[in-house]
């Protein structure tokens, strides 16, 4: 399955610093996975693609991002290893693809972007194919025409954009974008239920539109898990040992770095919090963060209730962190252990080094 990663920061970083310095950047996780290994498809191969926002605004260049990607392998793309020297960005949208869904092409490759918005997404609608037609029905012309690719991704950007009154606006407010996810995954599950569709769709959906950011870690069950989703902040994000070992560090109470990612991009414990299965989260342009729990007919209100979602339905899809499943009682394997030489780091820098945890506690911010 694929991976995604979301960097907002105050300032531009390079992108360096996030694909390809980090010895657990997410292009060397989508070869050689510690955490969230995937035992069908463990290579994310199938192409890659990264979006980023001008740090300058421009009036010549517009305020639409930019997104390079590719076919190739994400570790073997020499172009993106120079652009990722040679660029700096306050946004980023980044994605390693292993195909599942929609053939092997450059317009199957996330994220998209539609005027200023960009979208990417991790998991899968459950029998897709049943409920395309019932999707594009409900479009605009225009935005029945903006699909270049076959993915249920692009289909499910296609469906977020109908939900909003103008998706072409130079602006959104952060309740317009978290509205239109709610409205697109409510869509999505009225469909699967009138359809009769009983298996869980797996929906961690992210969309920007350059300055606020809406994610999800979403799964149509009250039984199951989502796929793997983490948030870390903190004032730097930068490499403190030799070998692309990376740790966020939180000098004060300011915020000025957020990452979410579907794998922690460090083996540094206290870097990544867990966001609760069915929540959505929102990073303001302010960077305030926003945790909200998607209340519909899926959702757990009971704290002990929800801990005993299992894990084997997302981590049979490669999606979840094989150390949560194993402390959740999923029948996951171990995960693979970090380095020697990466365990003499941390061991130098007084940390454990060892397996990343589960965070046991969430402060879910009122919507």
């Amino acid at each position: 399955m694929c991976r995604l990663l979301i960097y907002k920061g105050t300032e531009p970083i390079q992108l360096s610093h996030l694909l390809t310095r980090p010895c657990h950047s997410i292009i060397n996780q989508a070869f050689d996975s510690r955490l969230r290994l995937d035992r069908r498809r463990p290579i994310n191969g199938d192409g890659f693609g990264v979006g980023w926002y001008d740090p300058v605004k421009d009036p010549e260049l517009g305020n639409q991002p930019c997104i390079f990607n590719s076919i190739t392998p994400a570790w073997n793309n020499a172009n993106l290893t120079r652009l990722a020297e040679k660029i700096k960005s306050p946004l980023v949208f980044a994605h390693v693809r292993a195909t599942t869904a929609g053939s092997l092409s450059q317009d199957n490759c996330h994220p998209w972007h539609f005027s200023q918005l960009m979208w990417m997404h991790n998991g899968g609608i459950a029998e897709f194919p049943r409920l395309k037609r019932q999707l594009q029905s409900t479009l605009s012309d225009e935005i029945y025409n903006f699909p270049q690719g076959n993915t249920d991704s692009e289909w499910a950007f296609a469906l977020f954009l109908s939900m909003l009154a103008d998706p072409h606006a130079e602006s959104f407010t952060q309740h317009e974008l978290r509205d239109a996810m709610l409205k697109t995954i409510s869509t999505l599950n009225t469909w699967a239920r009138e359809a009769n569709i009983t298996e869980p769709s797996l929906l961690n959906f992210c969309v920007t539109d350059g300055h606020t950011v809406v994610a999800t870690r979403y799964i149509s069950s009250k039984q199951d898990e989502a796929a793997s989703l983490y948030f870390s902040s903190g004032t730097t994000f930068d490499e403190y040992a030799p070998g692309g070992h990376y740790r966020m560090s939180k000098r004060d109470k300011r915020e000025n770095i957020i990452l979410i990612a579907s794998e922690p991009l460090t083996f540094e414990q206290a870097d990544w919090m867990e966001i609760p299965t069915n929540t959505l989260i929102v990073i303001t342009p302010k960077m305030n963060v926003l945790q909200i729990p998607i209340i519909d007919e899926f959702h757990v209100s009971d704290p002990l209730e929800a801990k005993k979602r299992g894990s084997d339905f997302a981590a049979q899809k490669g999606l979840l962190s094989s150390a949560y499943g194993a402390r959740r009682g999923g029948t996951v394997p171990s995960p693979l252990q970090p380095t020697q030489d990466e365990l003499e780091v941390a061991a130098h820098d007084g940390t454990s080094g060892e397996e990343f945890p589960r965070a046991e506690a969430v402060s879910v911010a009122a919507a």
